[in-house]
């Protein structure tokens, strides 16, 4: 059996250029540009996943899309058709540090305070084309946010850039992560918003190479200080912070009714895992009823604008039909579970299929918390907490409530231990517990 000290913590996200080993081949990650792709682009991707990797497609936390199964032989294959389509980077150094999430309907949503495209854009190019920005550390993000129905702001990044609206004008507010939260440093232009997180990166990697740190929320007050003071002649005053977001209309599923007749649609993958023929019969439905753009998003769901009503429940009922989820109350939405055994060399379980599994529980005890199914103690699929989690080690579960993956559980069960007998997963009483 996999023990728990038999992982080892990568400290880096996979690329196209630079994949990452599995337990079922190498991990090609392919980063959209403002999480945009075509259905044709799609309908191509499908293909080749099929043709260069094993048929299995992740949807990532990080809105890419990964393509898993490559081996060595069939990469550069993969690389040639990727490049074919404008999305392969010049090298792996540069792709790497190109971590920007923008708001999945970005210039779409009526709701939105500015389309903040135009500034992701700029900073992709930024951090792309400035060969010091490559010291970045490849998990280090920044999100650029304009509001709306699909807020980002209850999502972490290492900083932050938001749209606010102030009078008739748009103000960009810039922050980055401590470990209490987003610190607001100040304001800035929409034409200067781009360089400004581009300064906030270049402070961070000279604190960073003293402290031997990877991500903002770990630098030490000192070094914190240290960003402030660099930025402090920088930007304007900051007169209230950006609002905090409305978490229950994140991840938002189904038809999406945008106002002034406007409209979308939310398809998520269960565990953000999408096979070829799901993905290619989606994109075929979503052309044959005018979809331009599709867009990725971090919670593992794509999105898409239609023309109507009509045109986007056609699109919901199809992928329904195929094993996605268009239902915004399906319990499979409140599961994240890792790929776990075989895709996985960390752990023996079967993660999903247990997912799966304690999916069908949820609705029976009433349970509406998130749910995090770990195949080790790295919690690729969640870093943050969940009020359940279940965290794998030789072969058996551990129960962590209100943690993380990382936490040590007092008691570790098989899941058919844990089937037999739910109390243990849901703590529910001895005398109150169901048949």
């Amino acid at each position: 059996m996999i023990g728990s000290a038999a992982f080892e913590v990568k400290g880096w996200c996979p690329g196209a250029l630079r994949p990452m080993q599995s337990g079922d081949g190498l991990i090609v990650r392919i980063r959209p540009r403002s999480a945009t792709f075509s259905p044709g682009e799609l309908a191509v991707l499908a293909n080749a996943a099929r043709q260069f990797g094993n048929g299995h497609i992740d949807l990532t936390r990080r809105a890419n899309l990964q393509i898993r199964g490559v081996s060595e032989a069939s990469l550069p294959g993969l690389h040639d058709m990727v490049a074919r389509l404008g999305l392969l980077d010049e090298n792996a150094d540069g792709e790497a540090v190109r971590n920007v999430m923008i708001n999945p309907l970005a210039g779409i949503d009526p709701a939105e305070v500015f389309d903040i495209r135009p500034i992701g854009r700029e900073l992709a190019h930024l951090l792309v084309s400035d060969k010091s920005l490559w010291a970045l550390p490849s998990k280090f993000g920044f999100i650029v946010d304009g509001g709306g129905v699909l807020s980002l702001a209850q999502l972490r990044a290492d900083v932050r850039v938001v749209a606010m609206a102030a009078g008739k004008d748009v103000a960009i507010a810039i922050g980055f992560e401590t470990r209490a939260g987003t610190e607001w440093l100040g304001s800035t232009s929409p034409g200067d918003a781009a360089s400004a997180a581009i300064e906030i990166g270049l402070a961070f990697i000279d604190v960073a190479s003293r402290e031997k740190r990877q991500r903002m929320r770990d630098l030490s007050g000192e070094g914190l200080a240290s960003i402030r003071s660099a930025m402090r002649s920088r930007l304007g005053t900051l007169h209230e912070n950006p609002p905090k977001a409305d978490a229950s209309l994140n991840r938002r599923i189904g038809l999406i009714e945008l106002g002034e007749g406007r409209f979308a649609v939310g398809i998520a993958a269960p565990f953000g895992r999408l096979e070829t023929d799901q993905l290619r019969k989606l994109v075929d439905v979503m052309a044959v009823h005018g979809v331009g753009e599709v867009r990725l998003s971090p919670w593992r769901t794509l999105y898409a604008s239609v023309p109507s009503r009509r045109s986007g429940q056609s699109i919901l009922d199809a992928a329904a039909g195929d094993g996605l989820i268009t239902d915004p109350v399906d319990p499979l939405l409140q599961i994240e579970a890792c790929p776990g055994a075989p895709g996985c060399q960390s752990t023996a379980l079967d993660t999903r299929g247990d997912g799966r599994r304690l999916a069908a529980l949820l609705p029976r005890f009433g349970f509406t918390g998130t749910v995090h199914v770990s195949g080790c103690a790295k919690g690729c699929a969640k870093s943050g907490s969940a009020e359940l989690v279940l965290v794998g080690c030789d072969g058996r579960y551990g129960i962590v409530r209100g943690g993380t993956a990382g936490d040590h559980p007092a008691h570790h069960f098989s899941f058919a231990e844990l089937a037999a007998d739910p109390g243990n997963i849901f703590d529910i009483d001895e005398g109150s517990r169901h048949d």
